[in-house]
Order: C-alpha cells, then structure tokens, then sequence
C-alpha cells in the first residue's frame, strides 16, 4: 500500500472508502485493531462533516515518521461555509445540524494530535494525528 492516499468526498460511499483506506493504511504503519477502529471513527466524523456542510472536499491520508515515532497523518479540507465559531463547534453537544454534536469534539478526545482551521467563506481544513504506541 502506498504511504499516502487521497479520497475525495461528496457523498456517503465516499465516507465508506474514507474509512476503509484509513485503516488499510493503519494496519501497514502497524496499528493495532482497536486503534485502527478509532481511526476510522475520526475519519467518519471529519469526512460527515465534510458531506454534511461542505458538499465536497478531500482527504488526504499519510504515514508519518517524525523524530524516531511512527504514525498516521489525516488531512480533511473542504471549500464549504467555514465555521464562524470554532470554540463553539468543539463543544460537545453542539450542532447546527439537530446532530448530537460529539463529531468534531469526539475526533479531538480519539486522536492524539488535533487541529481545526476555519473562518467563514474559507472552508476548513481539520489535521489530526496518531501516534503508533
């Protein structure tokens, strides 16, 4: 499997192959199966939003190697509405969508790197890492 793949998202199949090349690629870098569970949870929080708010945007998953730590890189970027509020939209239960609103926070807990840039009519891109234990 190669060490970084792309997928773009619009629809839900889209979320369904996002989750499946994450944990592929989970699995090469030597995840185990609980983490790479936990990598597909995230992935089908970010990329839902994705769908949900933004029609379309892309991931962009890597393996990463960085001062002797092994993990995994996800890139989710989107052209869509922006998040006017981003201390708001991390909060759990918060939603515009009548959600139950633990997509953006639950990520964040899942993860062990998490960063979310946003600003209205800009889009957003969320970049999250996991380090292999």
């Amino acid at each position: 499997m190669s060490a970084e793949v792309s997928v773009s998202i619009e629809r839900d199949a889209d979320i369904v192959t996002a989750r499946h090349e994450g944990r592929q690629l989970a699995a090469a870098a030597g995840f185990s199966s609980a983490d790479q569970t936990i990598i597909a949870l995230a992935i089908s929080e970010i990329t839902r939003n994705i769908v949900s708010y933004a029609q379309c945007g892309k991931l962009t998953l890597s393996r990463m190697d960085e001062g002797g730590r092994r993990g995994i890189l996800i890139v989710a970027q989107d052209d869509g509405p922006g998040i006017p509020d981003i201390d708001l939209a991390m909060r759990d239960g918060y939603s515009t969508a009548g959600s139950l609103g633990v997509g953006l926070p639950g990520a964040r807990r899942v993860m062990d790197e998490f960063e979310l840039v946003s600003a209205p009519g800009k889009g957003t891109t969320v970049t999250m890492k996991k380090w292999l234990r």
